[in-house]
């Protein structure tokens, strides 16, 4: 009898271990973090994770199943989860899409939707795809279209919501790409090459006093609009360093401009600027750095349509735009384009 009841015993103390968790436990590590703190978030669900000095953090949320943002204060990626998840994060936020891995309990299904960011980025290569005629461009995205329909069919052992989620978004991307590439091409007819730029007068000066393009006339300019919190922008610090500093006895400036305002910093514009002058500063970020006084609403961020960041402007030694979005540091174009202006 005793054998029977402690049988009995063991079995319901199993049966309640074996029980579903009714929520989703989530660590991890952030190198070179951004911020103390991570926040997940879906539509109306939103939850703040504290990050230790070391980067670690670890956390548990009750869930519904689904596709959720983690935001790390710059930059995002996009992770699966449900109640009874396990999911282990790790990243380096100086290289975010590249270096996101998850491990653990579902972490298939957050894996699939990195590395389908990361193909996107590589498929939607902008610097191929705005030199394409109409028609080479849209046989393009047809290729591409099915490559993606390939790697989601070839994703078998991912959960299917996120499989219909993922898919879902793939029509909405390419028609993204496509507006992208139709306004910069209705930006250059409006904004054309030999035109007089619009200006900006008395921005402040990271070493200070203000600047103004005027003051820059006699060289080629080079503009990049950006902000603290673009991670696209951040990405492309690296080469930018690395031009600037090839071509620092060469005919040209680099300016960068930070549209940094109060709107991405709680409401505050002291942040947006106290951000600005972090970044630069702990970044070591060369060439001529400015702040634009009233962010996206700028005179001179208006007047070049600037809608989306980051952005880059050249502009000859006269004052008349050369490129109204020009191609960025990293990509080979650019250097072709400076070669062809003797820069």
């Amino acid at each position: 009898m005793k054998r029977i009841l402690f049988l009995l015993i063991t079995l319901v103390i199993l049966s309640c271990t074996d029980a579903p968790k009714n929520y989703a436990t989530i660590s991890g590590k952030i190198t070179n973090q951004n911020s103390d703190s991570l926040v997940i978030r879906k539509q109306a669900y939103s939850k703040t994770i504290q990050v230790a000095d070391d980067g670690s953090f670890k956390d548990t949320l009750k869930v519904e199943p689904g596709v959720y943002t983690l935001y790390d204060g710059r930059e995002a990626t996009s992770l699966f989860l449900r109640n009874g998840f396990d999911v282990q994060v790790t990243l380096d936020t100086k290289m975010f899409d590249e270096t996101v891995k998850y491990t653990g309990m579902g972490s298939e299904n957050s894996n699939f939707l990195a590395e389908k960011t990361l193909l996107e980025e590589e498929l939607f290569d902008l610097d191929e795809l705005i030199v394409m005629d109409s028609v080479s461009r849209e046989e393009e995205f047809q290729t591409i279209e099915k490559q993606l329909q390939d790697f989601h069919e070839a994703a078998t052992e991912v959960d299917t919501m996120v499989i219909n989620y993922s898919m879902k978004r793939i029509d909405g991307t390419m028609q993204a790409y496509k507006r992208y590439l139709d306004a910069d091409l209705a930006l250059k007819r409006e904004l054309p090459e030999g035109a007089v730029s619009p200006t900006f007068d008395n921005y402040e000066n990271f070493d200070g006093g203000t600047t103004s393009l005027g003051d820059l006339q006699g060289k080629f300019v080079y503009l990049d609009i950006w902000a603290t919190w673009c991670g696209p922008c951040i990405a492309e610090i690296p080469a930018l360093k690395k031009l600037e500093k090839e071509y620092h006895d060469k005919n040209i400036s680099f300016v960068s401009i930070s549209i940094d305002d109060a709107k991405r910093h709680g409401g505050s514009a002291e942040k947006a600027h106290e951000s600005w002058k972090k970044m630069v500063g702990e970044e070591e970020l060369g060439g001529i750095q400015l702040f634009a006084p009233d962010g996206w609403q700028s005179d001179f961020i208006k007047a070049y349509q600037i809608y989306g960041i980051p952005r880059f402007i050249l502009v000859d030694p006269e004052g008349k735009i050369v490129s109204a979005s020009a191609p960025r540091p990293s990509s080979e174009r650019l250097l072709t384009l400076f070669e062809s202006k003797g820069i």
